[in-house]
């Protein structure tokens, strides 16, 4: 059974298909694959960026376009739900469940498992992982009597029976068909070899192989107020706030709420909106988004030379990451202010390495014990900008990179596009020839070249601005012993210096915007299309009208038809 059922999915995620087995196949959006891992991946060095967060315009005029939401992708659970929601329906403490790793195009693995293809050995993985964790509850008396809830006495009884309905609800994220019911009764009554534990464990195995778990399979249904729109069902709703709000699979009350009808309402899910961004679940999943949109990524291996660099050590980076994600978790869940403050506060958290290299005094910090403090605020740090992750994720193993750190405003924070260089430009900066010249004057001769200067002209004052802080965030005044010009602008606007720019950012609608457009093309696993601009206008405006708190932008997202509509194929 085992071998046969693996080919059958083999066939149907090779060709981007989810099927019910009972015979309703779909065709996915799958596209080329991207190289990746499980983290985000680094950055190759080169100053001249790529745009990775998507090709449509977000500043365009949205008046007179009429909302009309794309069709459905067919994304596969990423690696944190598949674990997430194995561990929901089997029991924490599973051996290491091993599966083919995440991709992050446009920066987030909810468009990687859009628009991946699954490998020959990914399916093998799962084949692996699905028996690995099957074997490992049903080899344990006292685990499996714990799952299923009753003894079956024989292969394919009523307790098997009932087993199998709910087992199957909570794994396909709906209640099975007749043909699955019947299907899964019958591989745990045939294949039990008289043993019907035996039995439960294969179809176990099985169902956590099958495209209905493995894959977000959510089409919709016809709108009965509008039969030209689809909206989707309440058991799709239900896995689309657990899968955005939680990182895992629907639990019972959200799949109750779906089977009563509760999430086709706007009432019925902001309640449960409510109820889920108070549990610890919603911490970690909004921390998982934060963590892909501001790149943390990449200070996994982040090195430097401790020679050169003396406050620099091999727990830093971790430091630098700690420092983000409760600088998240204190304007999203302690204080519920304005997400656009994280670029100007002067509030921020450190342990002792951090307090050192910021030059502040932390009563309390250690190595592992972070406390907040006030930045002075007529100082040159201001926001998460100026924190350590930020500069040293945005410069090289020995330099500082303008460019690196403009790009990362224009396309993370702001959102707008960096077009990618022409293939045959050298973007390698000119090397410091030992004639006193500073970083800035080389990046200056290396836009004099004409087919970079645009793009340089775009992306490097902003970048500019930053010049105060060496490669892993140390304060400094002189480059290569000459003064530092932190000069710089944004879109006209001159500014002088780091601080100058956070208080800039801190009050920009278009920040707000920004964080917007990301959370949506989050959620919805892929990059907007021109007929939703006007839909991520109107969220936009909701989340202005809401001081920009981030908690109430959720809730927008998932009550507004932009995340209850999909369209008609096409």
């Amino acid at each position: 059974m085992t071998v046969q059922h693996i080919a059958l999915v083999a066939l149907f995620v090779g060709l981007g298909i989810a099927c019910n087995e009972g015979g309703d196949a779909r065709t996915s959006a799958n596209g080329a694959e991207t190289d990746g891992g499980e983290t985000d991946q680094p950055d190759d060095g080169a100053d001249d960026g790529v745009d990775d967060t998507g090709t449509g315009s977000t500043d365009e005029d949205d008046d007179g376009l009429e909302f009309d939401p794309a069709p459905a992708v067919l994304p596969r659970l990423t690696t944190r739900q598949y674990r997430n929601s194995v561990e929901a329906l089997l029991g924490e403490a599973l051996p290491p469940l091993n599966v083919e790793p995440d991709t992050n195009p446009y920066l987030f693995y909810s468009i990687g498992a859009t628009t991946t293809t699954l490998s020959e050995l990914g399916v093998q993985m799962y084949e692996e992982a699905a028996e690995t964790a099957a074997t490992a509850v049903f080899d344990d008396a006292t685990r499996r009597a714990e799952l299923v809830g009753c003894t079956p006495a024989t292969p394919g009884d009523s307790c098997v029976s009932e087993f199998i309905s709910s087992f199957g609800r909570r794994a396909y994220r709906r209640p099975l068909t007749s043909v699955e019911f019947e299907r899964w009764t019958g591989i745990a009554t045939d294949l039990a070899e008289g043993d019907p534990w035996q039995g439960l464990r294969m179809a176990v195995s099985g169902m956590l192989q099958s495209p209905n778990f493995l894959y977000r399979v959510e089409l919709g249904e016809p709108d009965p107020e509008d039969p030209t729109m689809l909206r989707y069902t309440g058991y799709e709703m239900a896995s689309r706030l657990s899968f955005l709000l939680w990182n895992v699979a629907p639990d019972d009350e959200l799949l109750d709420a779906a089977q009563a009808g509760d999430l086709m309402t706007t009432e019925g899910l902001t309640a449960h909106v409510e109820r889920m961004l108070d549990g610890p679940e919603a911490r970690t999943a909004v921390q998982d988004f934060f963590g892909q949109y501001f790149d943390l990524g990449r200070l996994n291996g982040l090195t430097r030379d401790p020679t050169t660099y003396p406050l620099f050590s091999s727990s830093l980076p971790e430091s630098m990451r700690n420092e983000i994600r409760l600088l998240v978790d204190d304007f999203v869940f302690r204080r519920d202010e304005d997400i656009r403050k994280i670029f100007s506060t002067r509030t921020t958290f450190v342990n002792d390495d951090l307090a050192e290299l910021y030059g502040v005094t932390a009563p309390g910090a250690t190595a592992i014990s972070f406390v907040a403090v006030e930045l002075p605020e007529d100082g040159p740090r201001a926001g998460m900008l100026t924190s350590a992750a930020f500069l040293a994720m945005n410069a090289h193993e020995t330099e500082n990179s303008p460019t690196l750190r403009g790009k990362y405003i224009r396309e993370r924070v702001l959102c707008q596009p960096v077009p990618p260089p022409p293939d045959d430009v050298d973007t390698t900066i000119p090397p410091d020839t030992g004639e006193g010249t500073t970083l800035r004057e080389r990046l200056e001769a290396h836009r004099e070249n004409p087919e970079c200067a645009a793009c340089h002209a775009f992306i490097d004052p902003p970048g500019f601005l930053f010049e105060h802080f060496d490669p892993i965030g140390v304060y400094r005044t002189e480059d290569n012993g000459y003064p530092i010009d932190a000069s710089g602008e944004l879109d006209g606007v001159v500014l002088d210096g780091a601080a100058d720019l956070a208080a800039l950012l801190g009050e920009d609608p278009r920040v707000g915007r920004c964080v917007a457009i990301q959370l949506f093309r989050h959620a919805n696993g892929r990059l907007e299309q021109d007929g939703e601009l006007t839909a991520i206008a109107d969220i936009d405006d909701r989340f202005s009208a809401r001081g920009y708190r981030f908690r109430e932008l959720l809730i927008e997202l998932v009550t507004h038809d932009a995340f209850r509509t999909v369209g008609l194929p096409q």
